[in-house]
């Protein structure tokens, strides 16, 4: 009777951890799901504000409102363009850096690891001033590829540490049989370490693209023409003065700003849930 009297207790303090943990969870998932239903129902609604309600009339009026070369399609276009852009040199550098510091021991690998871990901590308003003073004086202020070119290096190091991580789940037992039937270090890298780290190139390519994407200091501070700016500075327009904001429009067009970064991780999440595929990779 009493080991029943003490298990009695224990399961009560158990139950009222579990319901604690439940209402805290949902507590945090209620804080994510407000925002997103403001986004939906305001952008479906004409005289949407700050308050989160069903619309009197659904329209569609918002998107067609944004939906114009000058507010939507140009900047979408000069956000493709930047990101991805960037995102291919960030990668590509990324594959490079990371093979030699994967494959070889050395005793400055470590070192210039952590100096790189260092830079990535660094943050982009403490280099903004030195970097607009340097892409003034060598003519790439106002460019889109000298913003691509500056968001690039922004993410390398980060990005850097991921695809080495990735890199060392590659068996080199697959290089020594490329090495033997002749293929030279190039070739080894190009056709038979990136294609098995598909995955891990994905979650690289994701990452920094999304990083990039919703970047808005960094092309705001080197971009001057309306015509070069991309999405995530555009978006400012929604904001007038004396504090009037254009809920509705403002709204639609974070939607439609979102849509290429959600379709991107769907295309890939397959591939993404796959893993290494390198079973039978080694026999023979």
């Amino acid at each position: 009777m009493r080991s029943g009297r003490r298990r009695w207790p224990l399961a009560r303090r158990a139950v009222r951890r579990r319901l604690a943990a439940d209402a805290a969870l949902m507590v945090v998932a209620v804080a994510f799901a407000v925002p997103l239903a403001w986004l939906v129902l305001a952008s479906l609604d004409d005289r949407a504000t700050l308050r989160v309600r069903f619309p009197a009339a659904p329209t569609l009026h918002n998107f067609s409102a944004v939906l114009t070369d000058e507010i939507t399609f140009t900047p979408m276009l000069n956000s493709l363009l930047i990101c991805g852009g960037a995102t291919l040199l960030t990668v590509g550098c990324a594959a490079l850096a990371a093979y030699p510091l994967s494959r070889f021991r050395s005793r400055f690998a470590r070192p210039f690891l952590l100096t790189v871990l260092f830079s990535a901590c660094l943050p982009v308003t403490a280099v903004m001033v030195p970097v607009y003073a340097l892409f003034v004086r060598v003519d790439l202020i106002d460019t889109r590829y000298g913003t691509a070119l500056f968001l690039a290096t922004a993410q390398l190091p980060f990005a850097i540490w991921l695809t080495k991580n990735f890199m060392d789940g590659v068996p080199t037992v697959l290089e020594e049989a490329a090495w033997t039937d002749g293929a030279s270090w190039w070739q080894t890298l190009l056709r038979v370490i990136l294609p098995l780290m598909g995955p891990g190139l994905s979650v690289v390519a994701v990452y920094t693209f999304i990083m990039m994407w919703g970047n808005f200091f960094v092309p705001f501070m080197l971009l001057l023409s309306p015509e070069n700016l991309p999405a995530s500075v555009s978006i400012f327009t929604f904001f007038g003065n004396y504090g009037a904001v254009a809920f509705g429009e403002l709204a639609a067009f974070s939607i439609l700003y979102s849509t290429p970064v959600i379709l991107l991780y769907i295309l890939i999440s397959k591939r993404l849930g796959g893993g290494f595929t390198l079973t039978g990779a080694v026999k023979g």
